[in-house]
């Protein structure tokens, strides 16, 4: 019998920049493909930034049922959704195959922002003479707005849709802490199959920061402005970096015990060894050092009873800003030295929460294939990054083991190992 702690994963599914589905993912990352371009979903000519991680093939009338839920799904929600039934399609799971009590979602997402078509006739009402009115805005919101109108900007919701559509009626979370969400998602869907509280969890995260309200109340201090080669603007670990590209995307996976998914002949896609999250407390006074992330992989080395040079690979954060990818560089070279280093934010941007599940899934995917995916738009090494970094052509021989991290600014740090 498998020990309880043997997690495997049985089905993957995506929604991104680069493509919408296993195969055409992994396709694209396979060939170095790009998919940061010009934004064309609303007008972005007022924006600073007019480029970004579109998904330019998707659907959400095709991809999310009933679809009258679609009235109460931000695009975020349904990506998400359309992640996970990917991922149940992909692992085989027919209605009824798993107990409905034994069978949970945890969902990573990030804030979502309104969307300016709800609130607009809103704002135009609470506009007096060229002046914002806040007495007439709580009139006219209660004209203006459905009733079900918050349901769509609530983080929660990509879990509930998902439990409904899938009758998993075990447990069900969301973790909304930035850009560490999706993997954390991960580790707490590993560990509730630990735990004996399921057999099979749907795990996956979802993020949209190509969002007009959203990419406004951020700014773009700390984006990339390469609008003259856009295509090539997401630079990890690179000299010539000038900041973050934003995306859109949604990674899910399905993670069974291994006894779960041999009792039900499926195919074994990868294996969860171990997990590991940990905290800078000082991080948003201070900025992050790359502390946490240090201690994050060496606890999920160690619990994966991986010595350094038994990984195969690190599949980075890589955001593409200067202070982050140097904290990140030299905490990767403190703890496994020469190892070699892939950033899929190099192929589609930044995917917010959504963005650490569908990294992760490049490097699961290139294990089966015995390949480490490159870096794209990695030309000149940053004396500052000493770090291995995979480009030109992707890598082979190395040991099938990787190491998938994620961090964020308000200090978090997670790291998922996998084979």
């Amino acid at each position: 019998m498998a020990a309880p702690t043997d997690i495997v994963i049985t089905g993957i599914g995506v929604v991104s920049p680069v493509g919408v589905g296993r195969q055409a993912f992994w396709e694209a990352v396979a060939s170095g493909a790009g998919g940061i371009r010009p934004i064309t979903g609303f007008d972005a000519s007022g924006l600073a930034v007019r480029f970004g991680g579109q998904i330019i093939d998707f659907d959400p009338k095709l991809c999310v049922r009933p679809r009258k839920s679609l009235k109460v799904m931000s695009r975020d929600i349904q990506l998400g959704f359309a992640a996970a039934d990917l991922a149940v399609a992909d692992a085989a799971l027919a209605a009824g195959a798993v107990e409905p009590g034994r069978f949970g979602v945890v969902f990573g997402g990030d804030m979502i922002y309104a969307d300016i078509e709800d609130l607009e006739s809103t704002y135009r009402l609470a506009t007096a003479g060229g002046v914002f009115d806040y007495h007439r805005w709580a009139e006219a919101i209660q004209q203006e707005v459905h009733p079900l109108w918050l349901l769509k900007h609530l983080p929660n919701m990509t879990a509930s849709h998902v439990a409904i559509a899938h009758d998993a009626r075990g447990p069900n979370n969301s973790i909304v802490l930035g850009d560490v969400s999706g993997l954390l998602a991960i580790a707490e869907a590993a560990s509730v199959i630990r735990r004996g509280w399921a057999d099979v969890m749907i795990a996956g995260g979802t993020g949209c920061r190509l969002h007009p309200t959203a990419m406004v109340a951020r700014g773009a201090a700390q984006l990339s402005h390469r609008g003259d080669d856009f295509a090539s603007a997401c630079r990890p670990f690179d000299l010539h970096r000038d900041g973050l590209v934003n995306g859109e995307g949604a990674g899910a996976v399905i993670l069974e015990s291994r006894e779960h998914a041999m009792r039900r002949g499926a195919s074994i896609i990868g294996r969860i060894l171990a997990t590991s999250s940990r905290c800078e407390p000082r991080a948003r006074h201070d900025g992050v050092s790359g502390a946490a992330l240090r201690q994050a992989i060496r606890a999920a080395r160690e619990a994966a009873g991986l010595e350094p040079r038994d990984v195969g690979h690190v599949n980075a954060h890589g955001l593409s800003t200067i202070e982050m990818d140097r904290a990140e560089a030299r905490a990767i070279v403190a703890e496994l030295g020469d190892v070699p280093v892939t950033a899929p934010k190099s192929s589609f941007g930044h995917l917010g929460a959504g963005g650490g599940v569908v990294e992760m899934l490049a490097s699961v995917l290139g294990l089966a294939a015995g390949i480490v995916p490159v870096t794209r738009s990695y030309r000149t090494p940053d004396p500052q990054c000493p770090v291995n970094v995979v480009h030109g052509v992707p890598l082979a021989g190395r040991p099938a083991t990787a190491l998938a991290v994620n961090a964020c600014s308000t200090g978090q740090a997670v790291a998922v190992a996998a084979e």
